[in-house]
């Protein structure tokens, strides 16, 4: 098992990557915050199998945290990423310090626009500004073929999909599936901060998405009673708060009202301390009226 070439410096970063282009070799790439997991885990099974050379950044983004959310408290098990890099055939870890990213400050943001106005970027301002800088620069310094990133963060991706578009980046962005513990719930880094039993309660933010697909396969098309039947699984459960459950538009991420395309079910919950999100798309069964009465 080789160990990546771990690399701080923009400036290093770049030297790897244009060599590598130089020798042939396509380039993917995937952005990371750290405390990698299963999920980040398959991004770079994905890129090690279709690019030549591979690059992982770690790079916890202050820009993308908002006032008073949990930007220290964040893991950072350096050396444990590392080894799991090495393991994933990754050929570069790129771990800048934010002093590096942002030399002198951030002066100048990417507004996302208004994509980055619904469910996420309410109830965190600033965030997708913050992501969209970052990821831009990400770009401009890896120079990728192509990035991998996870449908979890549905709305991220959405928002990056938007980026490359706007401003022509020459990268082909890869979604790849949202990994699951056995009882449903996404994999993220966050929920090393659940205890066992908040883990436990954690299982229903699933089993609310299973229930609005269920709903919409029994033929409802409202989609704010399919949003209410999630909501409603989730507030059974004693150690939840809701923040949004919500049936939108997989593009544009607005409210929808009536199914009559696949629309994307996603929830915000708030175990305890630690706040969750996940998203399931709710596909039309053929055959179905538009509007099926309850």
């Amino acid at each position: 098992m080789k160990p990546p070439v771990r690399v701080t410096e923009i400036a290093a970063m770049r030297k790897l990557s244009r060599e590598a282009r130089a020798a042939g070799k396509s380039i993917g790439l995937v952005p990371t915050m750290g405390a990698l997991h299963a999920g980040h885990l398959s991004l770079l099974g994905a890129a090690r199998e279709q690019n030549g050379f591979v690059a992982a950044s770690i790079f916890l983004n202050p820009a993308q945290f908002a006032p008073g959310e949990d930007y220290k408290k964040y893991p950072r098990p350096l050396e444990k990423d590392l080894g799991l890099c090495a393991e994933a055939g990754v050929d570069a870890v790129f771990t800048p310090a934010a002093e590096e990213m942002y030399a002198k400050g951030v002066v100048m943001f990417i507004e996302p626009g208004l994509l980055a106005d619904q469910l996420e970027g309410l109830s965190r301002p600033g965030h997708f500004r913050g992501v969209a800088t970052v990821v831009a620069k990400l770009f401009n310094i890896v120079e990728p073929d192509r990035a991998y990133f996870g449908r979890k963060d549905a709305q991220q991706l959405a928002v990056i999909r938007q980026l490359v578009r706007d401003f022509d980046f020459g990268v082909e962005i890869v979604d790849c599936p949202t990994v699951r513990e056995a009882d449903g719930l996404a994999v993220s880094s966050r929920n090393a901060c659940l205890s066992p039993k908040e883990r436990q309660a954690a299982a229903g933010l699933y089993q609310a998405l299973q229930a609005g697909q269920q709903l919409a396969a029994k033929g409802e098309r409202r989609a704010t009673a399919i949003a209410a039947a999630m909501a409603e699984q989730i507030v059974e459960e004693p150690l939840a708060e809701l923040d949004y459950a919500a049936v939108v538009d997989p593009e544009t991420f607005e409210d929808l009202e009536d199914l009559d395309r696949p629309a994307l079910a996603a929830l915000a919950v708030r175990i305890g301390k630690t706040r969750l999100i996940d998203n399931a798309m709710v596909e039309l069964p053929r055959g179905r009226a538009k509007n099926a009465k309850k």
